[in-house]
């Protein structure tokens, strides 16, 4: 897994599933499925980025230990999240194309957002009610066995898929695109909580499409609002979208970062190796936004960049004085180290405005997670302790 250097072109982050820590050997001459990804800002969104990041940290945790009711919708819940990683999937035959989040946060797939009571074409399978609680909102309806068309050139695969009769917190697209472990989709029907949905990754490996299971995820720097400069790969990493090798390193044994892709990290700051995190457990999620920082690692962080608490914005903001001295943080991971550079740790100034900041403000993209490294899941896009978002990228 890689950290987003500001020295790469592109940030790669290779998933294999199911998640086993034995290392993985990528098949060159396997079939290949590629799936265009865009980021898109949600310009209306007045909600606050550290609020929501905050509320999906505490529904990933009560997902893997299934403390909720997969029927009841958060009472408060955070809606229109302001970055979202998108791809577009075609549903049904024929078919009928969604803008659905990319999340390796979650495993349901699911579509109704903006167009409710959609019901798959052709002939779906009625399998019963369906229902999941995010941090960012919920949804609730039917779900069907339909098929799925990941790009103009891939077949239909066979799919099981959410179809909304109610969704919270997903005003600005169609639904989401899960693509974790199976067994997060436990609990997401009601009737059958002990009943895991195979996943498209499952699917693509079960009906022959691909010969690994795994996942490649890439975006490239940018600083519009929307732009078409990311893919997810299955069954194969993309060469042209990373140097060097691509290390393995395994998934976590603590809950409840174990039940997702999660992985052991250590945090250092500077060059005096300034002790930020203990060596803890942390997930990759593309669905978070901020590198989430536990409160003991987050303190530590802002005493070391001199940063100030922004109100305005939730976030951590340094003057440009305290910019010409930020040193990069270094992430060791599985034994490898890998750095985040000064310009890497800051929000992209060209969407300052976007979260709330002045134009030509210096904000820093980390948060407080509000609670200890002992939970076991500090979670960011990259962090919790650490939680990679590999598709979040910073200027």
């Amino acid at each position: 897994m890689l950290a987003k250097l500001r020295l790469l072109s592109a940030v790669v982050l290779a998933l294999t599933l199911p998640l086993l820590t034995n290392a993985f050997v990528v098949d060159r001459d396997a079939a290949r499925i590629t799936l265009p990804v865009f980021k898109r800002v949600n310009m209306t969104s007045t909600a606050n980025l550290l609020e929501i990041d905050q509320a999906r940290a505490k529904a990933l945790r009560a997902r893997a230990e299934r403390q909720y009711q997969a029927d009841s919708p958060p009472k408060d819940p955070v809606t229109d999240k302001i970055v979202s990683y998108v791809a577009r999937v075609g549903v049904g035959s024929p078919l009928t194309f969604f803008d659905l989040i990319v999340d390796t946060g979650s495993s349901n797939i699911w579509a109704g957002a903006r167009s409710l009571l959609y019901v798959p074409k052709g002939s779906p399978q009625y399998q019963g009610p369906v229902a999941v609680t995010y941090g960012s909102g919920s949804f609730a309806g039917t779900e069907y066995g339909s098929t799925i068309t990941l790009s103009p050139d891939s077949p239909a695969i066979s799919q099981s898929i959410g179809s909304a009769r109610l969704a919270m917190g997903f005003n600005s697209v169609d639904g989401i695109f899960g693509i974790g472990p199976a067994n997060l989709t436990l609990g997401s029907l009601p009737f059958s909580p002990n009943v895991s949905i195979p996943t498209v990754t499952d699917n693509l490996y079960d009906q022959g499409f691909i010969t690994n299971k795994l996942i490649g995820i890439s975006f490239e720097p940018t600083t519009n609002l929307s732009n078409p400069n990311g893919e997810l790969t299955f069954g194969y990493t993309n060469p042209d979208k990373y140097t060097g090798i691509l290390n393995d390193v395994p998934i976590t044994s603590t809950n409840p970062s174990s039940k997702y892709v999660g992985i052991n990290q250590t945090t250092t700051y500077g060059t005096e190796s300034l002790p930020i995190l203990a060596n803890t457990a942390g997930i990759v999620d593309t669905g978070t936004t901020l590198i989430m920082f536990a409160s003991g690692a987050f303190s530590a962080y802002k005493a070391a960049t001199n940063a100030m608490s922004d109100s305005a914005t939730g976030l951590l903001k340094i003057v440009p004085g305290d910019y010409a001295q930020l040193e990069s943080l270094f992430f060791e991971i599985g034994g490898f180290k890998y750095e985040l550079t000064a310009n890497g740790q800051t929000w992209p100034r060209a969407l300052n405005t976007v979260i709330g900041g002045q134009a030509d403000g210096i904000y820093l993209a980390f948060g407080d997670l509000g609670s200890s490294s002992s939970e076991g899941l500090r979670q960011s896009e990259q962090s919790s302790g650490l939680c990679y978002n590999p598709l979040h990228e910073r200027y």
